[in-house]
């Protein structure tokens, strides 16, 4: 296995929060991983993204120029890294706070309304976890109570957190699984 995976938006959406999770399940599953965070000075509002890299050999490098995946959570994030998303990768949008479609028809695309998803779950915080419900479930990465397994183990010490985000997880990988 190997796969690079992109996840962007704003800060102050959790952006990355759920790529820790994301690298987490990799080392659940055996695997090598890397998680390199790239944000600017402003904390919330500014721009923020993060690589993973989940392999089953050593990884060469936490960059990655076309990734297997990508998580777009505003419209400059979408902006600036569809094209970079290999052919046949899947592209999951926040159709919340992105108003276009993505203009490629080689990779799979998972439309999520998160922020309204959140809402309904309980917590207007929670659309990064609707986003990461819908590309777990688009992909296939893994299954879903591994997730929340993580999930629970990172938010051990706000435990009020828990089920609210297992919510929005489900709801999210639900969505892209059709259910």
């Amino acid at each position: 296995m190997y796969k690079e995976i992109i996840l962007a938006g704003f800060g102050g959406q959790g952006v990355l929060l759920i790529g820790k999770l994301l690298a987490k399940l990799g080392l659940e599953m055996g695997n090598e991983v890397t998680w390199m965070p790239a944000y600017g000075p402003e904390m919330r509002g500014g721009t923020c993204n993060c690589t993973v890299v989940i392999s089953d050999k050593p990884v060469g490098s936490p960059m990655s120029k076309h990734p297997h995946g990508l998580i777009a959570l505003n419209l400059p994030s979408l902006d600036k890294f569809e094209d970079f998303v290999r052919k046949d990768g899947v592209i999951v949008i926040n159709t919340s706070l992105i108003n276009r479609k993505v203009k490629r028809n080689d990779v799979k695309v998972v439309e999520v309304p998160a922020n309204e998803i959140a809402i309904e779950c309980g917590s207007a915080k929670a659309g990064n976890m609707v986003a990461l419900g819908a590309f777990i479930g688009a992909t296939g990465l893994s299954d879903l109570e591994m997730v929340k397994e993580i999930l629970s183990k990172s938010l051990a010490s706000k435990p009020q957190l828990i089920e609210v985000n297992h919510k929005a997880l489900t709801r999210g990988y639900e969505l892209a699984k059709g259910v």
